[in-house]
């Protein structure tokens, strides 16, 4: 027999998978970890295990205790998956502004979910600083703090990254991802980084984040005003991205994601958030900087079920002025059962 030990033991080691359509288009190899694989859906999952694993391990999170935290979505459902397969009660704090399918997963996995209304971080009611002051409250309770709580990071360098490396057979001239807490960038970057220092990571960052300026000029000014990409983008430095290798930022449209979300469906099969869409148009654009003959890897996040009312929704995207990067599907005839239905 071949098994895992329950939730955690399926958390992490998921496939490296070849994007056809864009390798052949770039003349590269352009990959995708496929961390919409992981056991509660994205990768997510890898911080929520490994900060809930590090507070027991501390002594801070006894049996029955709970866990609370700040989150536009995946890092809360993670954490439902392990509180419910741990015994611990999980309270989440979210931002109103995220799609409805997040709040009915959270609520169904047997969550608490507190929605607020959608402010700067400068606010004291900020979503995150909300958690952070309800935990201090509640007996027996943590709040995971993914943004600063550096074990995020340290799980990526601990385990996604040697995953690639060890999948692409050393053989990766660049990594390419976009960074909500900066974990998943930095562990992975500074894992690659300390394998072959000539390894390029390069950081997508979406319309209103400060990112993008941040690594090219020093300075947090935010890029143009807002997108429709939901837990990436920021206006600060985290402590999981303080002092990440990043050789370079590239700034992508919500056109160029919606774009990529809908070839990775239709030319990959690939049914993904706007993450993974604005990863892969990033890899594809250092793939075009590159020249032939490279390998990019990138990051496919998280599945698109959560994003049905919205990213998979035509007139959802044709009010955000979008449905026309979305394309049309094969126009086919349409399949009559009038000769097949038995009368």
């Amino acid at each position: 027999m071949s098994s895992v030990d329950g939730f955690a033991g399926a958390v992490g080691n998921t496939p490296l998978i070849r994007l056809r359509a864009v390798s052949a288009e770039t003349g590269c190899e352009i990959l995708g970890k496929a961390e919409f694989m992981n056991p509660g859906g994205s990768v997510k999952d890898r911080a929520a295990l490994a900060i809930v694993t590090a507070a027991e391990k501390r002594g801070e999170l006894p049996p029955g205790g709970t866990v609370v935290e700040g989150t536009a979505g995946n890092t809360g459902i993670g954490l439902a998956h392990v509180c419910n397969a741990r015994g611990y009660r999980c309270v989440i704090v979210m931002p109103d502004n995220q799609a409805p399918e997040k709040y009915r997963l959270l609520e169904m996995l047997g969550a608490e979910v507190h929605k607020v209304p959608t402010v700067p971080y400068s606010n004291p009611n900020q979503y995150q600083k909300i958690a952070q002051r309800l935990a201090a409250t509640l007996p027996n309770a943590i709040w995971a703090n993914q943004f600063d709580n550096t074990v995020n990071r340290q799980a990526h360098l601990d385990t996604t990254g040697p995953e690639i490396w060890a999948q692409t057979a050393g053989r990766v001239d660049a990594f390419v991802a976009a960074s909500g807490t900066g974990g998943t960038f930095a562990g992975v970057s500074q894992y690659l980084k300390s394998r072959r220092k000539g390894i390029r990571c390069v950081l997508a960052d979406p319309p209103g984040s400060s990112l993008y300026e941040y690594v090219r000029n020093g300075t947090l000014k935010a890029t143009g005003s807002g997108s429709i990409t939901e837990g990436i983008g920021i206006g600060r430095v985290t402590a999981n991205l303080k002092d990440a290798p990043i050789d370079d930022a590239l700034h992508v449209e919500d056109h160029d994601t919606v774009s990529f979300v809908y070839r990775l469906l239709r030319e990959e099969g690939l049914f993904l958030g706007s993450t993974s869409g604005i990863n892969v148009a990033a890899a594809v654009r250092v793939a075009l900087e590159l020249g032939r003959g490279h390998t990019i890897v990138t990051i496919l996040c998280d599945g698109g079920a959560k994003y049905q009312s919205r990213l998979f929704n035509r007139e959802w995207l044709e009010q955000k002025g979008l449905a026309a990067y979305a394309g049309l599907p094969p126009a086919r005839p349409p399949v009559s059962l009038e000769k097949v239905i038995v009368t």
